[in-house]
């Protein structure tokens, strides 16, 4: 005969097996593992931190040269509102698109636009000489106020990492291409960063991106 067990008595085997799981090593594993977890978040939180603005940490002291073979520094940025971006005088694509947007981000703002300056600085400071880069950017289309920026390999390796840019050269052949970061780094004039923007937003919302930043909406 079947003997009844009771209603109780899996409930009570339950809480007995909780109370090995518990008290087992399962659970040491488990803090273990939530205990590193908890100090890897908090040294990305340290070394990942905002500044005290609340925007990321873009930006920094360069030396570099100008179209007209003059050299300058990161005080160019100071007084005025500043579009900065990276490329190179023989990109088939991005760095044209950005200019004529940029030039029609201008045009859109009106008597806004004489308080911003466009700084474009090479990635390929092997082929844009500053005789280039005047030509290049004095092109019809291209914005006005615009500073062409080049520099040994080592000056333009400083200021891409300080604005956390990416470039390589994508083959080795002499009419290589530069793969590149397309961000548009908008920089107040105190010369520290605001906000990203880009070409692929069309001029209409540069425009009202830019107007926005400088009256601080």
């Amino acid at each position: 005969m079947k003997r009844y067990s009771g209603p109780n008595s899996s409930s009570k085997s339950a809480s007995l097996s909780d109370r090995r799981l518990k008290s087992g090593p399962g659970l040491a594993v488990l803090l273990a593992v939530a205990a590193a977890v908890a100090l890897l978040l908090g040294w990305l939180t340290l070394t990942q931190r905002p500044t005290s603005s609340g925007t990321a940490d873009i930006g920094g002291p360069f030396q570099l040269i100008d179209q007209d073979g003059r050299p300058v520094d990161q005080s160019i940025l100071k007084g005025h509102w500043s579009a900065v971006f990276f490329g190179y005088v023989s990109c088939p694509d991005i760095c044209p698109a950005t200019m004529q947007t940029l030039a029609a981000a201008q045009t859109r703002l009106g008597a806004e636009a004489a308080a911003l300056q466009i700084v474009f600085i090479s990635v390929d400071p092997a082929r844009d000489t500053p005789a280039q880069l005047k030509a290049w950017s004095s092109q019809a289309g291209f914005p006005r106020s615009v500073h062409a920026l080049t520099g040994s390999p080592q000056q333009v390796a400083a200021v891409a990492k300080a604005y956390r840019v990416y470039f390589a050269k994508e083959n080795r052949s002499s009419d290589y291409q530069v793969a590149h970061s397309a961000a548009i780094y908008l920089m107040n004039p105190e010369g520290r960063f605001v906000a990203p923007l880009s070409y692929e937003q069309g001029p209409d919302k540069v425009a009202r991106d830019l107007s926005g930043a400088m009256h601080g909406r």
